[in-house]
């Protein structure tokens, strides 16, 4: 299958299967009365937001580069990543508002913890199911916001599990005031998954550089060219763009080398790191390495 209809599939999974899910959750929780469980229904209907636009900005960033986005729709994914982030803290905050009103006004209805724990063991199996997809997608198309679809899902796994727990303690010692603890603690585990989200999509929305150990893996790959063309120095620059990345470098040549040989090398160099980098985008400059006299005079003369 094509790997756009394999991220557009998977994405669209991923909103059916949070829709069952918060639809499932929000109806378990007011029978049961459980703030945990409501929490839990508001962390999936924030999936299933996060899934609409994921599968939203997938279609965007599929499309291939026009007159208005000359550099392609790659930032869609970004964007769509960032929000998704957003979504998830804004959540936790929510979650946490609820269970500290809770506390406070010291409302501990009686929970009917049997639903909750099916519908939360459903809910786990059912993402992890869908994270996995979403994670073996985004690993093959270097998608940012299936990644961040799949964290966002990986999130409601722990915390299911972790309200799971919960009602089975809640259902055995009879105290209803670990419901909106168990909230709280989930509601912490939420925002830090949103913080990193919405730090790892910021870096790619401010173009901020690949990290050093992927730097250094574009330059060992042009390096093994050294032999006949040199790599200028600190002039390797590489960016994410949603799921393709951009990367820049100078290549420096002998004053006689052809236009032609030029171009077969820098071809080479670029199938190279296409096998590395493989939706990739790479702009490779050519300039003369002046280290006679004989050539600085000559590109003197040319530049008068």
């Amino acid at each position: 299958m094509d790997i756009n209809k394999k991220k557009k599939a998977v994405a669209a999974l991923s909103v059916i299967s949070n829709l069952i899910l918060s639809v499932s959750k929000i109806v378990v929780g007011i029978i049961s009365g459980s703030i945990s469980i409501l929490s839990e229904a508001i962390h999936s209907m924030s999936d299933l937001l996060a899934s609409a636009l994921t599968l939203f900005s997938v279609n965007k960033s599929s499309k291939p580069a026009d007159k208005d986005h000359p550099y392609g729709h790659g930032k869609y994914e970004d964007m769509a990543g960032f929000i998704e982030g957003l979504l998830i803290i804004f959540a936790a905050f929510f979650i946490v508002y609820k269970s500290v009103q809770k506390i406070i006004l010291g409302i501990h209805c009686d929970t009917e913890a049997f639903m909750g724990i099916i519908v939360m063991l459903a809910a786990v199996i059912m993402n992890a199911i869908v994270s996995f997809l979403l994670f073996k997608v985004a690993k093959e198309s270097n998608s940012v916001s299936l990644y961040a679809d799949g964290e966002h899902l990986r999130t409601d796994i722990y915390s299911s599990l972790g309200v799971m727990l919960g009602l089975l303690l809640i259902h055995v010692t009879g105290h209803t005031i670990l419901d909106p603890i168990i909230a709280i603690m989930v509601a912490v585990f939420i925002y830090l998954a949103g913080c990193s989200i919405v730090k790892r999509t910021l870096r790619n929305l401010l173009d901020y550089t690949l990290p050093n150990d992927e730097i250094k893996k574009i330059k060992q790959i042009i390096q093994k060219f050294s032999d006949v063309a040199k790599l200028k120095k600190n002039t390797v620059k590489a960016r994410q763009v949603g799921p393709s990345t951009d990367i820049d470098f100078v290549l420096q040549f002998p004053h006689d080398t052809s236009i032609c040989e030029c171009h077969k090398i820098c071809e080479e160099i670029e199938q190279s790191l296409l096998k590395v980098y493989p939706n990739s985008s790479i702009s490779i400059h050519s300039e003369p390495i002046c280290y006679k006299k004989k050539c600085k005079k000559m590109c003197s003369d040319n530049k008068q």
